[in-house]
């Protein structure tokens, strides 16, 4: 059974940075995806920064040039640097991953940006 791990959330305030990791139990989990999604309290759950199928990366256009997302493929693990962080940034962060056959979340982090 494969299963998300994220981590790295905090309190920070408004200018700071945090990194949030993401770590894929099972050593053959190669998904077409992964990346982060995120979810503030009253809004539905968006996109912030993905690994798409054929090795593109998609951004959502208020964290573009702020997140950066990576990876360490031999630890199975995603990371999503986010600096100049904003109290709208406030949300819980979830991994998201998915393969041909389902879509798998992790448990969330929750990141707050005082302002």
């Amino acid at each position: 059974q494969v299963q998300l791990v994220e981590s790295g959330g905090g309190l920070v305030q408004a200018g700071e940075s945090l990194r949030l990791s993401c770590a894929a139990s099972g050593s053959t989990f190669r998904p077409n995806t992964i990346g982060w999604y995120r979810q503030a309290p009253g809004k539905q759950r968006e996109l912030v920064a993905e690994f798409g199928s054929g090795g593109t990366i998609n951004y959502a256009d208020p964290v573009k040039g702020r997140f950066t997302i990576s990876r360490d493929n031999a630890k199975n693990t995603v990371f999503l640097q986010m600096n100049s962080l904003k109290p709208e940034d406030t949300a819980v962060y979830y991994c998201r991953a998915r393969t041909s056959f389902r879509l798998y979340w992790g448990q969330g982090t929750q990141v707050t940006v005082s302002s």
